[in-house]
This record gives C-alpha cells, sequence and structure tokens, in this order.
C-alpha cells in the first residue's frame, strides 16, 4: 500500500452538528444582578450619595473613571483592613461570617 497524505479535514465538514453545538450564546447587556432587584438599588444609592456630596461642597470624584487600585483604596480598603484586624485578633469558628458581620454593623463610619 501506497503512503497517501491526508490533510485534515474542518471539524464542521466531518461533523456538522458539531459545529452548531459550540456556537455561544449571544452575550446580553442586562446586568447579573438585576434579579436580585440590586441594580435599581445601587442607582438609588449612587443617586443620594452625589446628592449628599454636592450638599457638603465637597468635589464629586467620578468613580468609575478612577483606576481599580484607587477606586478600592477610597471605597473598600479603610473598613477591610480594620475588619481583618478584628478577624485575627478575634479568630472567630467562622471567619467569613463574623468579617461580613463586621463590615454591616461598621458600615456607616467609612461612608462619608
Amino acid at each position: 500500500m501506497a503512503d497517501v497524505e491526508q490533510t485534515p479535514q474542518p471539524v464542521a465538514a466531518v461533523e456538522p452538528n458539531l459545529a452548531a453545538q459550540t456556537e455561544t450564546a449571544p452575550a446580553t447587556t442586562e446586568s447579573p444582578h438585576i434579579e436580585h432587584g440590586l441594580t435599581e438599588n445601587i442607582q438609588r444609592i449612587a443617586a443620594s450619595e452625589k446628592i449628599e456630596v454636592e450638599k457638603a461642597g465637597r468635589p464629586i470624584v467620578d468613580l468609575q473613571s478612577l483606576t481599580t487600585r484607587a477606586y478600592l483604596d477610597q471605597t473598600v480598603v479603610p473598613i477591610l483592613l480594620q475588619g481583618m484586624s478584628a478577624l485575627a485578633k478575634e479568630r472567630p469558628p467562622n471567619p467569613i461570617e463574623y468579617l461580613a458581620a463586621y463590615l454591616l454593623k461598621n458600615k456607616d463610619q467609612f461612608e462619608d
């Protein structure tokens, strides 16, 4: 028998159904939080915070224009550091619940 070199065929030609199965669903622009009603709440909170900042006469910082690091440093890092410090001192058996409770209990101190 002669050695015949075969050229590989495209996957769709070999298995036409495979190409149809591997197509991805169209991307949705809908927020994944919409089913929990979080999108409306977030918009309401953002609007009220903007009004409070304007009343206080402080410059408005556009959080969307900040780098990831700057955004986290301004919004989350301060309370997380204190929460993690308290967590390290207490060493509770349920650290995630402890930290979540700490964040909720002390969030008002950091919402300026």
